[in-house]
């Protein structure tokens, strides 16, 4: 029946000459009436895009839609319970060597604060997604033996984009949930007592938020709890999904804030990066490669593109507000030198 309703929404605005049904797709050879208004189609089948694949190409000079109902994918519950149990064995057993002995309870603490940071990201996304109608995936933690034992998480997102205010809502959610979990996480460890075996192997560049922090908790500033670190990983992942390209989540709210400008803006941002690189290796005479590998991936995912949502009119004036906040809160997160390695060492 919704087929039938979408065929009548498409004969407002075309002639219909043929049409024919294979392997579950509906085709239409049309060609386009004088009132055709491809804004007022586009608001008419919005509410359909969730349940049916909807498309416009050309065939041999012939103009055909094709709309083709999406099938309905059970969710796959198993691989996230995998990875999200895989995961807490790997940072747990990261986090015990953050003592001077292996400490594998405190490895779970740091684990617990760490899934905590990540999750809350996530699931902040998931949130916003689902309230907009939009299919997405549960949380799929990485588990993977890097300084964390995790390379984080991601979501699945299946569909079409509404359109701003969706876009909007579901890139800026997962950062704002997140750095409200991180700054949860930070202050109760800059509240515990921690005593390191050893030098520290890595420096860590604190942002400023991480110092205001510190400075309200009377933290001086020395080797950090583990649960604290796991605070300033929190910041460090916000500050770098909030860098605007792409379908980073920097990149889904300036698309949603300035429309297709932001493509200038993404195309532009992997050269800044690797400017900012450069800063930092010969002008400040740090090594480090960070901005310069951020640089490169940066380069992928600006020459994907963003998608355009299904409506594409300017945010409201709340929207625009929060947009600013969240890039305030990308550079409140932000520090030029995350870490290095003490040349004495």
């Amino acid at each position: 029946m919704e087929a039938a309703e979408i065929e009548r929404i498409l004969e407002q605005h075309f002639r219909i000459y043929w049409k024919e049904v294979s392997d579950g797709v509906l085709r239409l050879y049309v060609t386009p009436k004088e009132t055709f208004n491809p804004e007022e189609l586009k608001k008419q089948i919005l509410p359909y895009s969730g349940q049916y694949r909807i498309s416009m190409r050309s065939h041999y000079g012939e103009l055909v839609v094709e709309v083709q109902e999406l099938k309905e994918e059970k969710e796959n519950v198993i691989l996230p319970l995998i990875l999200f149990f895989a995961t807490i064995i790997t940072t747990t057993l990261v986090g015990s060597t953050f003592y001077p002995e292996f400490n594998i309870l405190g490895g779970f603490q740091f684990s617990m604060a760490i899934m905590f940071v990540l999750g809350s990201h996530e699931m902040g996304h998931y949130i916003a997604a689902r309230r907009w109608g939009m299919k997405t995936s549960f949380p799929y933690f990485i588990p993977f033996p890097t300084i964390i034992g995790t390379l984080g998480a991601v979501i699945k997102h299946r569909g079409p984009i509404p359109n701003r205010k969706a876009l909007f809502d579901v890139g800026c959610s997962g950062p704002i949930v997140g750095i409200i979990a991180s700054i949860i996480v930070a202050l109760i460890g800059m509240n515990m007592e921690f005593r390191a075996g050893g030098e520290a192997i890595i420096m860590l560049g604190t942002p400023p938020l991480f110092d205001f922090l510190a400075y309200l908790t009377g933290f001086n500033g020395g080797v950090m709890h583990p649960i604290a670190f796991a605070g300033w990983v929190g910041m460090f992942i916000t500050s770098l999904n909030l860098i605007p390209v792409g379908q980073l989540d920097g990149g889904h709210v300036m698309r949603a804030l300035i429309g297709k400008k932001a493509n200038a803006i993404s195309r532009a941002t992997p050269f800044f990066l690797l400017a900012l690189g450069s800063f930092v290796n010969y002008y400040l005479n740090v090594s480090s490669s960070v901005w310069f590998f951020w640089g490169l991936i940066s380069f992928f995912f600006a020459m994907q593109g963003h998608p355009d949502p299904i409506e594409d009119e300017p945010l409201d004036r709340t929207r625009v507000i929060g947009g600013i906040i969240v890039f305030v809160i990308a550079l409140l997160t932000f520090t030029p030198v995350p870490f290095q390695i003490p040349q004495n060492l």
